[in-house]
């Protein structure tokens, strides 16, 4: 039986790599996305969503995805995201899911803090050496 490889890319190196991928469905702008091995070669732009693919044994495995780019030439899938989440069980992806958002919300929140305080400082200096040289 003909299968695919399976690479998902995340900005700073690889998630994940599987062989042997009967089957995979992922969420792009038009919908839901099948790819069977002996598909056209195509590329899809992907929405967040569930990516889940089956393995020559049948093993089902989820995938979280965010947004990004599906690349399929031959028997190669690649798949570019910004992050990923992987389990074999959608209730523990769900979990994992909601406590990751729950992490960066606070760290974004924390960023976003941070970036006030040196732009308010930045203007306040900047303010200053105006009335210096006035």
């Amino acid at each position: 039986m003909t299968s695919m490889t399976l690479e998902v890319l995340l900005p700073f190196g690889l998630f994940a790599s599987e062989t042997g991928v009967s089957r995979i469905v992922v969420e792009t702008v038009q919908g839901s996305f099948g790819l069977l091995p002996l598909r056209l070669d195509c590329v899809a732009a992907l929405t967040p969503g569930i990516l889940y693919f089956q393995d020559d044994t049948q093993r089902e495995v989820f995938i979280a995805l965010d947004e990004g780019v599906l690349v399929k030439t031959g028997q190669k899938v690649m798949i570019s995201v910004r992050r990923a989440i992987r389990s074999t069980d959608l209730a523990h992806l769900h979990d994992a899911i909601k406590q990751q958002f729950l992490q960066q919300d606070a760290e974004e929140a924390a960023l976003s803090l941070s970036m006030v305080k040196l732009e308010s400082g930045f203007m306040n200096r900047f303010a200053s050496m105006q009335d210096e040289k006035l």
